[in-house]
C-alpha cells in the first residue's frame, strides 16, 4: 500500500508541476469545459480496450483517464473550487453510505433485494439534495 501512495503522491506532483509556473503551456491553459472533450476520447479508448481484452492497453487509457480526473481536480483546486480531496473524500462516504450490507450490519437475500436497497438509497440521496 506504501508504494501506492508513493507512486499517487508522485502522480499528483507531476500534474501540479504541470499546471504549475514554470510548468507545460498546454496543461496551464486547460480548463474543466476544454478537457471535456479528452474525457470523451478516453473513455471511448477505455471501452474499446475492454472490448479488445488488451489489458496493455486498458492498463494505459485508465491512466490516461486519471490524468484527467487529477487535472479536472487541480484545476477547481486552484480556482477554490474542490480539491482532489474532496473528490476522494466524497466518493468514499458515497460508497459507504451505498454498502451498507458491507459496512453495516444488514444482510440482504439476495441480488434483488441489494437492487431495491441501492435504488432506496439513491431516492433518499435525491430527495435531501433538494431539501439542502
Amino acid at each position: 500500500m506504501n508504494q501506492i501512495l508513493c507512486n499517487f503522491r508522485d502522480l499528483i506532483k507531476t500534474v501540479r508541476a504541470l499546471r504549475g509556473q514554470n510548468g507545460c503551456p498546454w496543461d496551464m491553459k486547460q480548463t474543466t469545459e476544454s478537457l471535456e472533450q479528452y474525457l470523451h476520447e478516453e473513455f471511448t479508448e477505455i471501452i474499446e480496450a475492454i472490448h479488445n481484452q488488451d489489458l496493455e492497453n486498458l492498463c494505459e487509457e485508465l491512466g490516461d483517464f486519471l490524468y484527467l480526473i487529477l487535472m479536472i481536480s487541480e484545476i477547481n483546486r486552484q480556482n477554490g473550487s474542490f480539491s482532489l480531496e474532496n473528490v476522494i473524500q466524497t466518493i468514499n462516504k458515497k460508497l459507504i453510505r451505498r454498502h451498507p450490507h458491507v459496512f453495516e450490519d444488514i444482510e440482504l437475500k439476495d441480488e434483488l433485494s441489494l437492487t431495491k436497497q441501492w435504488q432506496q438509497i439513491k431516492q433518499a440521496e435525491k430527495l435531501n439534495k433538494k431539501i439542502d
